[in-house]
């Protein structure tokens, strides 16, 4: 008990102390968005550059090279694209610094194993994160934008005293600002949020909540979730739709490993401890109970 009671750092320390300290953290981050945010709204038109290469990548690809522009549809919208861009970008710079006080406010009330056990996760987290923005950005977008941009056609001026009924209305693309970058930033976020499937599922196993096996036997719920999932988070796309299931399918079969892993690794600590011939025993429990029945059966038929 003393040696436990040393690991903690300032654990006893009142509750006013506590919320004094949550304060503190809390004015730190928003401070931290607040510059952060400032900062992305002054170098928002480059931000928003960069965000439309793969809409005008997909125009050049099929020889519209000029046709790469967006306008704005209400006055304000332009005002309020800058504004979402800079909420995200702020988000994303001052994430970092969020994180470091967020882990200053939990970890004195760790133990070492304790913090030597999530750290590796709040440090995967945001590397998760920014593989899934990138496999979207430079993958599943350009894709998108092809396939939505593929539904264009040229349309045809009937010449002054030609037959009629014969023009061809044309289909150009006039997207909205804003209405792109809230579907680049659904992609973005979307594919984010799903990369984080392993350090979720693994976090939760390192706590005893689930299991390699419990998770390999609701393979085909999993399933079902996965493409519910990609149905509502993608346009109505099937290649994108495909694209997300086959990665958060792989995601989760990553999962099983990694929680493996955890239980192979808790398992031979046990051992080294004495202490697993207690699932043991439970295991030898559990698989006679499961032959009983087989073995009374013969009893009954002999009567």
């Amino acid at each position: 008990m003393s040696i436990e009671t040393d690991e903690l750092e300032d654990s006893s320390a009142p509750l006013i102390e506590h919320l004094a300290e949550l304060r503190t953290r809390l004015i730190y981050s928003v401070s931290a968005f607040v510059v952060a945010m400032v900062i992305c709204f002054t170098v928002w038109n480059p931000i928003f550059n960069f965000l439309t290469q793969p809409l005008c990548n997909a125009l050049a690809d099929r020889g519209q090279v000029g046709d790469c522009g967006l306008i704005l549809i209400k006055l304000q919208e332009g005002f309020f694209v800058a504004i979402s861009i800079s909420l995200m970008g702020g988000l994303c710079l001052s994430f970092p610094f969020i994180a470091y006080q967020m882990w200053r406010f939990v970890a004195p009330g760790l133990y070492r194993k304790e913090k030597n056990a999530f750290l590796p996760f709040l440090v995967a987290s945001p590397i998760m994160f920014a593989l899934g923005a990138s496999f979207a950005f430079y993958v599943v977008t350009p894709l998108a934008f092809d396939f939505f941009l593929g539904f264009q056609q040229p349309g045809s001026v009937i010449a002054e005293g030609g037959p009629e009924g014969n023009g061809i209305a044309g289909i150009a693309f006039q997207g909205s600002a804003q209405e792109y970058l809230s579907l680049t930033i659904k992609f973005i976020v979307a594919f984010g949020l799903c990369f984080q499937l392993p350090v979720l599922l693994t976090l939760m196993g390192k706590a005893g909540l689930v299991s390699s096996g419990g998770l390999k036997s609701v393979r085909k719920y999993a399933v079902v979730g996965i493409l519910v999932l990609a149905a509502l988070v993608t346009p109505p796309d099937v290649i994108t739709q495909v694209i997300l299931f086959v990665v958060v399918y792989g995601l989760y079969e990553v999962s099983i490993f990694l929680v493996g892993r955890v239980e192979r690794k808790r398992e031979a600590e046990l051992r080294e401890q004495g202490l697993w011939f207690e699932d043991e025993d439970a295991e030898a429990e559990a698989a006679a109970d499961a032959d009983l029945p087989e073995a009374a059966e013969p009893e009954r038929r002999d009567d």
